[in-house]
């Protein structure tokens, strides 16, 4: 992930925690300097044994392995760092050199995907995690300063009162051979999820509005009386088992988003939607008794290709200004 996409991410990151509420705990300096450092640092490892350091900022993101020191210079009462990897692998966070003072209210705590605004990814209903499970306080356990996500993506959120106190986080990068759950780094790309006969579901977010192009579609049975795929809007799929769903929302939740269309049939072709919302999902659901796949391309909407308000007549379909 180069340092510009790594900037625009963490840029519209930003923007959509400011809708969503996170903004108000943050100070704007505090963003502005991290967006500022990730502008400006060169972060490719000149040889093999390089190891990436730099300060951690109160608001910040992270997309490579390295280790990231926060020393507080005046109280910091609400900081979050975003730590985002490829597709194809999950996180390993681990903390050291730790001097805060848990009795006065500090707290460091390492989360198992992202939260904005209270709203999860993966949801409650993608996890397979309960949701306390997914949360490492180092505050009340002594096994609290180690921390491994299910997906690529992980958070830390920490609160301390007083200077020259903090801590060091190492992030490291580790292969997952069937990603599940993923944040898309970039709004253009494709990709291909796989479930093996497990009970699972699968989400892929895409944090823009874009054009969703599904190219294949394998699911653990095909029945001849199914809807024919050359429609573009599905319905009825959720008591198959085995299904895709478009969806799209403003939030991070995937089940608190808004249904676009679903697919329980096999199809080998191009089927397509646009999707003008600030979060854009591929999800697959699947029974466990099959091998389900399903492959698909991305691309940025044009402000000029933005679904107007109750297009196709999906009421409640996402506004976007």
């Amino acid at each position: 992930m180069s340092v510009a996409l790594r900037a625009q991410l963490f840029l519209f990151l930003i923007s959509l925690s400011s809708r969503m509420g996170l903004s108000r705990y943050i100070e704007d300096n505090e963003a502005a300097d991290g967006l500022y450092s990730l502008l400006s640092l060169d972060q490719k490892r000149e040889s093999e044994d390089f190891i990436f350091r730099r300060p951690l900022r109160c608001l910040d993101m992270l997309a490579t392995d390295g280790y990231f020191t926060f020393v507080a210079s005046q109280p910091q009462l609400a900081c979050a760092a975003f730590i985002i990897a490829e597709p194809s692998e999950v996180i390993s966070l681990e903390l050291s050199d730790v001097s805060i003072d848990c009795s006065a209210g500090d707290f460091i705590k390492m989360f198992d995907g992202w939260v904005l605004k209270g709203e999860k990814f993966p949801s409650r209903q993608d996890h397979q995690l309960p949701l306390h499970q997914r949360y490492t306080d180092y505050c009340s356990s002594t096994a609290g300063t180690t921390s491994r996500s299910s997906q690529n993506v992980a958070m830390i959120f920490f609160r301390i009162h007083s200077p020259d106190s903090g801590f060091t986080l190492a992030v490291k990068k580790l292969h997952n051979p069937f990603p599940c759950n993923i944040m898309s780094q970039s709004p253009e790309g494709s990709f291909t999820m796989v479930m093996p006969y497990e009970r699972r579901n699968c989400s892929f977010s895409i944090i823009y509005p874009v054009e969703v192009r599904l190219t294949e579609l394998s699911l653990g049975q095909a029945k001849s009386n199914e809807l024919s795929p050359r429609r573009q809007v599905w319905s009825g799929c959720s008591g198959s088992g085995d299904y895709v769903e478009l969806l799209g929302g403003n939030g991070v939740d995937t089940s608190k988003m808004y249904p676009v269309a679903d697919l329980c049939f096999s199809l080998s072709g191009l089927a397509q939607m646009r999707i003008g919302c600030d979060n854009s999902v591929v999800r697959l659901v699947s029974s466990g008794n099959y091998i389900n796949r399903v492959s698909f391309q991305y691309r940025l909407l044009e402000q000029r290709e933005l679904p107007k308000a109750r297009e196709n007549s999906l009421d409640n379909f996402c506004a976007v200004e």
